[in-house]
C-alpha cells in the first residue's frame, strides 16, 4: 500500500531537446499546449491555467542527437486527456501535422495512443476508464493488458471497448 496520499500527482515534465522551434512545432502547434514562459533556452507549455505541464530546454543539449536505442532514460511521458473526444481530436491534430501514432492500445484501465516527438521521446496520450471498472486479479492488483485497437474506435464511448 502506498504511503503517499491518493491525491498525489506528477505536476510537470522537463525535457532536454535539441531544437526549441522544432519541439514547439510538435508540443504547441500540433498537440495544442500554450506557451506560458519563454527565454532563449527554455519554454514552458501548459493546458489551461497551470504554470507548466511540459518544459522544453536546450541549455545543455542544443543540436544534440537523441540517445541511442538500449540506453537508460525517459521511455515516454504520459498526458491524461479528460475524455475520448479530446483524445480523438489530439490524434487527428498530430496526424494532420505529420505525427501519426506509432501505436493505439487498450490497457483495460485506459486507451492510449503513442507518438514520438522530434527528439525521439515517447509521448503517450490517454484517457482513463472509470476506476471502478478497472480489471483486477484475485489478489486485488490491476490486471493491465495491452490490446491494440483501431483508431476508429475512438469515436465510440470508452466503456464500449471492454
Amino acid at each position: 500500500m502506498s504511503v503517499l496520499p491518493a491525491t498525489t500527482h506528477i505536476g510537470h515534465t522537463h525535457l532536454r531537446v535539441s531544437d526549441l522551434e522544432r519541439s514547439l512545432a510538435f508540443y504547441r502547434r500540433a498537440l495544442g499546449f500554450a506557451v506560458t514562459y519563454r527565454d532563449d533556452e527554455m519554454v514552458f507549455l501548459a493546458a489551461g491555467s497551470y504554470h507548466h505541464h511540459i518544459a522544453i530546454n536546450i541549455a545543455t543539449t542544443k543540436g544534440a542527437p537523441p540517445p541511442p536505442a538500449g540506453h537508460t532514460g525517459l521511455e515516454h511521458h504520459a498526458i491524461v486527456l479528460p475524455d475520448r473526444r479530446s483524445l480523438a481530436e489530439a490524434v487527428r491534430r498530430l496526424t494532420a501535422a505529420g505525427w501519426p501514432p506509432v501505436a493505439a492500445v487498450h490497457h483495460g484501465v485506459s486507451d492510449a495512443c503513442y507518438f514520438t516527438d522530434p527528439d525521439g521521446i515517447g509521448v503517450e496520450l490517454y484517457v482513463e476508464e472509470p476506476s471502478e471498472s478497472w480489471p483486477r486479479k484475485a489478489d486485488g492488483t490491476l490486471a493491465v493488458h495491452s490490446t491494440p485497437f483501431d483508431l476508429s474506435e475512438l469515436e465510440r464511448p470508452l466503456t464500449d471497448l471492454v
